[in-house]
């Protein structure tokens, strides 16, 4: 009689590890940690997420006396990132730093190998990081109104580019379109920083990009901020209208981060490790640096986290559904 299959070998594996973790020695959960803790990022090196995560890991390693190391799983919206950290024993040694177009949006677009809501467990919210709707300076247009008039003028001719299909700065440009009845072509790239490079040689004709990425770009000269999309104005460019004010009303979006760790892990570390992000998360000097790398902070716990989720899965799975958006 055959013996059970590799794949069924590694499902029951897979299921009986978060068994396994809860099993863990007292000895053992009382010393975490004991080695280097890996905070996966579903994001690509470079871009503000990666430096919201290496700055926290950084404030981690000294309270912990443990190297805290960032580790970048990109591909398939965030979810191969994501599905590492859920296979991953569940020791508190393996942790993930995500943000809504990874954990509220993917599950939209892509048949995840692992169940959204079961898989992991909220430690924090982080920080939010609203986007600006910016312009190549060639763009005859300097305020929302006659960029969304020239929108209308000629339909499906002006790009936007985006970090790719289903993340925020695809969506909340859906969402303008869905709000203004524009018409615009969709220029996906490789994420966030490649997308505001082809913004500044003028390979398209807008994007909404993060606060720092827009701040650096807008400083060349080469491009221009019409709005920000969250509902009150940015330190960033106090000057530059909300995206309300400038006209779309109820326009609302924005890229929030989350630290999570695969579910099982047991109560203790998780609350060590709780207590560690939200005291660092929350001092003056660290709110400043997050604040410098164009985020907002939002420290909140566990119950902060999963309200966001909610109102982001559902707004944004509106839109996934009412514009027909498919992974080409």
């Amino acid at each position: 009689m055959p013996g059970p299959s590799r794949r069924t070998i590694l499902h029951l594996a897979a299921a009986a590890t978060p068994l396994l973790a809860r099993a863990l020695p007292a000895e053992a959960q009382a010393g975490f940690p004991n080695r280097a803790v890996t905070i996966v990022l579903p994001v690509a090196a470079g871009g503000p997420g990666d430096m919201l995560g290496r700055l926290l890991a950084q404030e981690m390693s000294a309270d912990f006396g443990q190297p805290v190391v960032i580790e970048n799983r990109t591909g398939a919206g965030g979810s191969i990132g994501l599905d590492y950290v859920a296979r991953s024993r569940p020791d508190g040694h393996t942790l993930a730093i995500v943000s809504n177009s990874t954990y509220s949006i993917a599950p939209h677009l892509y048949r995840l190998p692992y169940n959204n809501d079961t898989a992991f467990t909220p430690i924090a919210m982080l920080a939010g990081a609203p986007s600006f709707l910016c312009v190549h300076r060639d763009v005859p247009a300097t305020t929302v109104a006659e960029l969304l008039a020239l929108a209308r003028q000629r339909p499906n001719e002006l790009t936007f580019g985006t970090a790719g299909i289903g993340f925020t700065s695809h969506l909340a440009t859906e969402l303008l379109m869905a709000k203004t009845g524009v018409s615009l072509m969709h220029v996906p790239y490789r994420g966030s920083t490649p997308a505001g490079q082809a913004l500044l040689a003028g390979e398209i004709h807008m994007n909404f990009m993060e606060a720092a990425l827009a701040r650096a770009l807008v400083l060349t000269g080469m491009i221009r901020p019409l709005a920000v999309t969250s509902r009150v104005r940015s330190p960033f460019f106090p000057d530059v209208p909300t995206l309300h004010e400038a006209g779309v009303e109820g326009f609302e979006s924005a890229t929030y981060w989350a630290m999570l760790a695969p579910a099982g892990v047991p109560q203790p570390i998780l609350d060590r490790i709780r207590a560690v992000v939200l005291a660092r998360a929350s001092q003056p000097e660290t709110q400043e640096a997050i604040s410098g790398l164009g985020f907002i902070p939002m420290v909140g716990d566990a119950e902060a986290f999963l309200r966001h989720k909610a109102a982001d899965t559902a707004l944004w799975g509106e839109i996934i559904r009412s514009r027909g958006i498919r992974l080409s």
